[in-house]
């Protein structure tokens, strides 16, 4: 830019309260919109005002800290709730070192929902009149699917498992997270829509979202900050359910009371609350984990509260805790090089952080699991992904069991 040059004009946020719209996933007009939706609430949108591909999550919040000093407010409600106002959407990959499609996106129109209240906000240079919330057209279901084997046929998987189980037993590590991937390929392209819509129905305590052709729906919740409140769910140490129709008496009382899952479970939660520590006061760590029941799985799980320090957003929280050993392993840095070294697969965006962050810095951030990426060059492909921790009592079977069970959202959701 030379000195004569103009700057560019400021975004301008415009929020207004509406009547309620009607189920979230059902707004959206395209594939190229975004979700955000847990128990019938959260935000979508469609259009792209700025877009930011960040090289890591410190850099995404340092983008963000800039853009929002800047940015006009027209209207806003004045007990708005978070996520009202400007917001991005945002996604990450797993590998804070890899060149892969990290993204901080701000819609032009975001449609919210929280606490029976819903909203609508507009993003611009300029903004014109309050546009009318309806229903879109139904996303058209895959056609033809079929699935194939990704970067390891299930027996190279399996021995992958027992190579790290033996690495553990050795001593170079504690815990290690393997993943899997499939690949799936439609007679025509995918909307992600369908998916949002069947995995939000199906799935309504998790977190479903959408960014940039990463589709899936979480369990885990990596922080959320909400004012001075921060919080975290840390989930580690899974076992299937049987199928419908069979007992299952016992099956909880028998994941709680697991040596091996519990080992797990602990090394991650351990991660979560050293990474909190430096940006947190109050830091409540629970003794015991709890059970979280979901369709297709159990696991233990802990939620982590805390108070955020004054100026530390979401976004840095994100990047404080990515990659936990939920999805990493521990020690860190062995374990990424292990993860390297075994699994011969590009995580690209599964496993990282996504979710949202507004204005103020609130926001929350999932861990980016039961999930699937749209083929950037072909759109009638998506890969599929699910990983496994694995600790010294790990066994190889039962671990390639835990990751179908985890592939398994997915596959009902494109109707494999």
């Amino acid at each position: 830019m030379t000195p004569y040059d103009p700057a560019p004009p400021p975004l301008r946020v415009r929020t207004v309260e509406i009547a309620d719209p009607g189920p979230l996933p059902a707004l959206l007009p395209g594939p190229e919109s975004f979700a955000w939706v847990h128990e019938g609430e959260g935000m979508v949108g469609w259009g792209e005002v700025v877009r930011h591909k960040p090289t890591s999550v410190a850099d995404a919040e340092e983008w963000w800290s800039q853009l929002t000093r800047s940015v006009v407010v027209d209207a806003a409600p004045a007990d708005a709730p978070a996520g009202t106002g400007l917001v991005a959407f945002g996604s990450f990959v797993f590998d804070p070192d890899s060149a892969g499609r990290s993204t901080l996106v701000v819609p032009e129109v975001l449609v919210g929902r929280h606490g029976g209240r819903a909203w609508l906000t507009q993003v611009g240079t300029e903004l014109g009149p309050v546009p009318g919330v309806a229903a879109a057209g139904p996303p058209v279901p895959p056609t033809g699917v079929a699935i194939s084997g990704g970067a390891l046929s299930p027996e190279e998987w399996r021995a992958a498992v027992t190579e790290a189980v033996r690495r553990i037993g050795a001593g170079e590590l504690e815990k290690v997270v393997l993943a899997r991937d499939l690949v799936v390929t439609a007679a025509a392209e995918i909307d992600p829509r369908w998916l949002v819509q069947r995995l939000a129905a199906r799935y309504p305590t998790c977190w479903t979202y959408l960014v940039d052709g990463l589709v899936g729906a979480t369990p885990e919740m990596l922080v959320r900050r909400q004012g001075g409140r921060v919080t975290s769910r840390v989930l580690a140490g899974t076992i299937r359910r049987p199928a419908a129709g069979v007992a299952e008496s016992g099956l909880a009382a028998g994941l709680a009371s697991s040596s091996k899952d519990l080992e797990e479970h602990g090394y991650a939660v351990a991660s979560v609350a050293r990474a909190l520590a430096p940006s947190c006061s109050e830091l409540d760590v629970p003794s015991e984990p709890y059970v979280l029941e979901l369709p297709n799985v159990l696991h233990l799980a802990t939620d982590i509260t805390a108070v955020g320090r004054p100026g530390v957003s979401s976004l840095a929280l994100a990047a404080a805790l990515h990659p936990s050993a939920a999805v990493c392993g521990t020690p860190t840095a062995a374990a990424r090089e292990l993860i390297a070294e075994l699994e011969h697969l590009d995580r690209e965006r599964y496993a990282g952080p996504v979710g949202w962050v507004d204005a103020h810095g609130d926001g929350e951030w999932g861990i980016a699991l039961r999930c699937g990426q749209v083929d950037e060059t072909d759109a009638r492909r998506i890969r599929l992904y699910a990983g496994c921790g694995i600790v010294a009592g790990s066994d190889a079977e039962a671990e390639l069991a835990e990751s179908a069970a985890k592939l398994a959202p997915m596959r009902e959701a494109l109707q494999v």
